[in-house]
């Protein structure tokens, strides 16, 4: 499949100036980590949250190199990996690198749009964003994973 051609967006150049060493991939990573975690949350995963993940993505153009098909897959394999392993440490993992900046505001609003796809958010789906809001304000520098390991 061809990639989509990169489109002018605010936002997505804002990301490539101020953010330079993160790449598409880390973005992508951490965005569908929110959106799988959200969608989990309540038990369920609905068709309207995978897609609500997408057409947000796309729309925003936060990851410009990724197609439609790259998010959905990325989406359903966070899902699946989140469901066998150990969550709490793939999700730091993801979030890491974009801890502490304010490109996680980008990660907690495509969460929240997550949430909200269905038109209902469940209270499951409301402690989910705090967490991840949690994440993305309290983890360590991506060279601290150690003493993270540690706690």
């Amino acid at each position: 499949m061809s990639r989509r051609q990169t489109r002018p967006n605010p936002v997505t150049a804002a990301l490539t100036t101020n953010y330079p060493d993160h790449s598409d991939e880390e973005v992508m990573q951490a965005l569908v980590t929110a959106g799988a975690l959200i969608a989990l949350a309540d038990g369920r995963i609905a068709a309207v949250e995978r897609d609500g993940l997408v057409n947000y993505l796309d729309r925003q153009g936060f990851v410009p190199t990724m197609t439609r098909q790259d998010i959905a897959e990325a989406f359903d394999d966070r899902v699946q990996e989140l469901k066998d392993r150990d969550s709490p440490e793939v999700i730091a993992k993801t979030f890491r690198p974009l801890a502490g900046l304010s490109l996680a505001s980008v990660v907690v609003r495509t969460a929240e749009r997550v949430a909200a796809a269905d038109w209902q958010i469940h209270p499951a789906e409301l402690a989910a964003l705090k967490l991840i809001r949690l994440f993305l304000l309290t983890l360590p520098a991506r060279g601290s994973y150690a003493a993270l390991r540690r706690l």
